[in-house]
């Protein structure tokens, strides 16, 4: 990877997926799905909890992604950062009383017209070891002029 010569070592952050995070999630981003805030609904559709909405995922992911973004060996300048995109494939739906583990590593860094780029890549494990989440995180440092 060019511009680091060792990517660092960051360790698994664990989540555990609690009903009532999951609600306030939903809320705060406007998701109405019933099977993310009532219990019963959940139930009724073969759920044993509440499900997480999908972008649930920056919540169980937050821990490790700011580990990798703080590492010193990068030595991101937060001043001049831009968060500059995230994708994520989904597997099985997070449920409350899910222990999520976050993985997360360097995936590339690269300099273009000055500015650096950051990709992490991050992969999220359930307490049954199934990938529910695998996601990229791109982050740009602009330079200082």
């Amino acid at each position: 990877m060019e511009g680091v010569a060792t990517a660092p070592a960051l360790g698994p952050h664990s989540y555990a997926v609690g009903r009532e995070k999951i609600r306030e999630f939903a809320r705060a981003v406007g998701e109405t799905n019933p099977l993310h805030g009532d219990l019963e609904a959940a139930r009724a559709a073969g759920h044993p909890d509440l499900v997480a909405p999908p972008m649930f995922a920056v919540v169980f992911c937050a821990a490790a992604i700011e580990e990798a973004l703080y590492h010193p060996d990068l030595g991101i300048d937060f001043e001049m950062l831009l968060h500059s995109g995230q994708e994520f494939e989904w597997g099985p739906l997070v449920i409350a009383g899910d222990e999520i583990t976050t993985q997360v590593s360097l995936a590339d860094v690269s300099e273009r017209i000055g500015m650096k780029f950051y990709v992490l890549a991050s992969e999220s494990r359930n307490q049954r070891g199934e990938l529910v989440c695998s996601g990229r995180w791109t982050e740009v440092v602009r330079p200082r002029t």
